[in-house]
Parts: structure tokens; C-alpha cells; sequence
């Protein structure tokens, strides 16, 4: 892959460690910053896909109500440890809204 010079203004405790990152992994500083750059980018682009996702799934309007997931918590390292919970909260569901309220109320 081509590449391009690209400059950039680190402070000193920041290109400190590039430069003690480049040295450990025996490559230049060009490469250590390079690929910690690639990284950030995947990750945020990992980050927006999955909030993307989130978003969709919680457009259904299906979820685990908190009350569930409390009771599911409580239940951890007991002997009686609760698997987890399923979603009991739907879209335009009266009998989900009227569980939720019994159990909050």
C-alpha cells in the first residue's frame, strides 16, 4: 500500500512512549503510530456499527425490563442462579406494561 507523509504535533509525554513503543517492537515510530491510528479507526468504526445495531433493536421496542434484570442480578452466586431473563417488555403490549407496573408498584 502507497503511503504519505503526513506530519502531526504530539505532546512530549505522548511521543515519549511512541517513541519507547517504536523501540521496544524494534520498528520505527512511523509504523507504531501508523497502526495505533488504524486501531482507533477500527475501533471506532466497530463502535458506530454496534450503537447502529443497538438502535435498530431498541426501534422494535422489545426489552428486559429492569425489574428482570435486578431479580436476575440478585440471583448470582447463589445456589439458585437465574438464567437471564427474556424480554417481557413489547411494542403496544398492555399485558407487559401491566406486569412491569405490578412489580414496580
Amino acid at each position: 500500500m502507497a503511503t504519505s507523509p503526513f506530519s502531526i504535533r504530539l505532546d512530549a509525554k505522548l511521543k515519549g512512549r511512541l517513541e519507547k513503543e517504536a523501540k521496544r517492537r524494534n520498528r520505527p515510530v512511523g509504523f507504531v503510530a501508523n497502526r495505533a491510528i488504524k486501531i482507533y479507526f477500527e475501533q471506532l468504526d466497530r463502535l458506530s456499527r454496534e450503537l447502529e445495531e443497538a438502535s435498530a433493536e431498541a426501534d422494535k421496542g422489545v426489552f428486559v425490563s429492569s425489574e428482570a434484570v435486578h431479580e436476575w442480578m440478585a440471583s448470582w452466586g447463589t445456589d439458585k442462579e437465574l438464567p437471564p431473563p427474556e424480554p417481557d417488555i413489547f411494542p403496544d403490549s398492555k399485558l407487559s406494561e401491566s406486569k412491569v407496573r405490578k412489580k414496580v408498584a
